[in-house]
């Protein structure tokens, strides 16, 4: 697949997606928000071969948010879109993000602004290199921050920091964003990649159907209350009872042996 400054690779069930402006510090244009994002993620949900999503930025960025420089043609570039992605709302490429099946890393290589920050967010685990920064800069602008920040951050950091980070608009370095939670792990530039692959490999080696139904029983638990998550722990664990892949967890136990997950 290839798209004006979006570049997509796989290998080994693992896939690679580097935003790629890095003259713009891969800030996003209205076509890559609007167009290729959204397609490239329906493709990659169809796509069985793909177990893990590695996202991050080329050169010294990996996500400045939207690019300026567009919008005072934003109704101009809008306007020659087709009527369903007229239709779709701002961000429609986060909520398909977010709906992944699959384990999505953020491998954060630099600074990460606007949606930039909100792509980190609506990944599942997030590796930031030391040289990044991270900053909700919408309220510089007189925006709001969009693309599911402010569904997702008061989630994983509360109020008191998100009410923070949204109306100040600061940049928070590598360090910072780890103490208070908002990446998993800092590395040094230089292993960021590694890093991010060596995590890409080790949930490639785990139940993909299992995987799936983490995924969602983490999401749904955000808005149900105790008793409807246990209906639905209790939903996925009588699907994945009647998985081949269950047999082998219970097997390769049995037997001393590694599993061989099918994802079936």
């Amino acid at each position: 697949m290839k798209y004006e400054g979006l570049k997509f690779e796989k290998s080994e069930h693992i896939a690679v997606l580097t935003i790629d402006r890095p003259h713009r510090l891969n800030a996003a244009t209205l076509e890559m928000g609007y167009i290729a994002l959204p397609r490239i993620l329906r493709d990659i949900q169809e796509d069985e071969d793909i177990r893990v999503l590695i996202i991050t930025g080329a050169g010294k960025g990996f996500c400045a948010g939207a690019d300026v420089n567009e919008l005072p043609d934003f109704f101009k570039i809008t306007g020659n879109l087709a009527r369903h992605e007229k239709l779709m709302a701002l961000g429609e490429f986060a909520r398909l993000l977010y709906d992944l099946e699959i384990p999505v890393i953020a491998a954060v290589n630099g600074v990460a602004a606007g949606a930039g920050v909100s792509i980190a967010l609506l990944s599942d685990i997030r590796i930031a290199s030391e040289n990044a920064r991270f900053g909700l800069v919408f309220v510089a602008r007189g925006l709001i921050p969009d693309c599911g920040a402010t569904y997702l951050m008061p989630r994983l950091l509360g109020f008191g920091k998100s009410f923070e980070l949204m109306y100040t608009g600061d940049l928070i370095d590598a360090r910072e964003a780890e103490r208070i939670g908002l990446v998993n792990k800092v590395v040094p530039h230089d292993k960021l990649m590694d890093e991010a692959k060596a995590w890409a490999k080790r949930l490639v080696q785990a139940p993909p159907l299992a995987l799936a139904q983490i995924k969602r029983a983490i999401h749904k638990g955000i808005l149900n209350n105790l008793e409807e998550q246990l209906y639905f722990e209790t939903y996925a664990q009588n699907f994945l009872f009647g998985t081949e892949d269950f047999q082998e967890g219970v097997n390769s136990f049995l037997e001393k042996r590694e599993p061989h997950w099918k994802g079936r």
